[in-house]
């Protein structure tokens, strides 16, 4: 069996690459051959014209680790088999498209407003704060929509800092969310693949409310409670994901709290955590699916 990694070719970084690796030997382990794409070569290949493609040597499946979900809907366009499929890294992509997916599912959200479409790059006024502030107090949090490792979010503690920082974020599209206390430097990572959770670790920071490993955050084993589990599949489920990380807070009582998910989780950190490589199930899930 034959497949592709693709992945982003401006991101050259060992902390990318190391990943890229452990996918690749997953599936050398199962004999399966996994060569690397990145997204701007199969672009300059790939035309958009009507028709079918004559592939000589046709993947059997495709890896998408990149967010480029529009070369994604361009191969499954083609007839390959997609994981994530180009919908679902769309959505996880895009935190306010997250929430209004997961809007009407069974699952608990911090409440959380959408920042209004604006031509310009910065508003001429900022009246849409006072009702978001009425309704959530303060502190509350801004993120961008678009964001990974714990970047571009922010606490604000009163109406300037909250304009600042829209501010800071320089034209692009936000959320604004209540602040959950019960979680302030804590929330789990739980990496999904299939129908179930393969590992889990805890995230504490002592130092600053947001978690991530990234921002100086420690990391230990964490055995997650059944509803942390059924919340992380309900989030893969209700959004189409075939693997995923899900991030969730911790409520007043413990209770479960969505956070995020991301598409392509990088999965170095729990591995040092936990010894679980989840590249091992996720290849081992996209072969048993190309054989249905």
């Amino acid at each position: 069996m034959k497949g592709w990694l693709v992945v982003n070719g401006y991101l050259n970084s060992d902390k990318f690459n190391e990943i890229y690796q452990w996918l690749v030997i997953a599936a050398k382990k199962q004999n399966c051959e996994l060569k690397i794409m990145t997204n701007d070569r199969l672009l300059s290949i790939l035309g958009i014209e009507s028709g079918k493609v004559d592939w000589n040597n046709k993947p059997d499946f495709v890896i998408f680790w990149d967010k480029d979900y529009k070369l994604a809907r361009l191969l499954e366009k083609t007839g390959l088999k997609v994981f994530n499929n180009a919908r679902a890294i769309e959505v996880c992509d895009d935190k306010a498209l997250t929430f209004i997916a997961l809007k009407n599912e069974e699952i608990k959200m911090p409440k959380t407003f959408m920042s209004p479409m604006t031509f310009e790059k910065e508003y001429s006024d900022y009246a849409f704060l006072m009702q978001v502030e009425g309704s959530l107090g303060f502190p509350f949090i801004i993120k961008a929509n678009k964001g990974s490792f714990g970047a571009q979010v922010y606490k604000v503690n009163n109406h300037q800092e909250a304009i600042d920082t829209i501010k800071k974020i320089d034209g692009n599209e936000f959320i604004m969310q209540e602040f959950v206390k019960s979680s302030v430097g804590k929330d789990l990572r739980l990496n999904v693949v299939g129908n179930k959770v393969v590992a889990t670790m805890k995230r504490l920071n002592e130092d600053d409310f947001r978690a991530n490993i990234t921002n100086g955050g420690k990391m230990e084993q964490y055995n997650p409670t059944q509803k942390q589990q059924d919340m992380a599949l309900n989030v893969c489920r209700a959004l189409g994901l075939d693997f995923a990380g899900v991030d969730l807070m911790f409520g007043e009582n413990d209770e479960p709290i969505f956070c995020e998910v991301n598409s392509n989780a990088h999965f170095k950190n729990i591995c040092d955590c936990t010894g679980i490589n989840v590249a091992d199930a996720i290849i081992e899930y996209v072969i048993d699916k190309c054989k249905l």
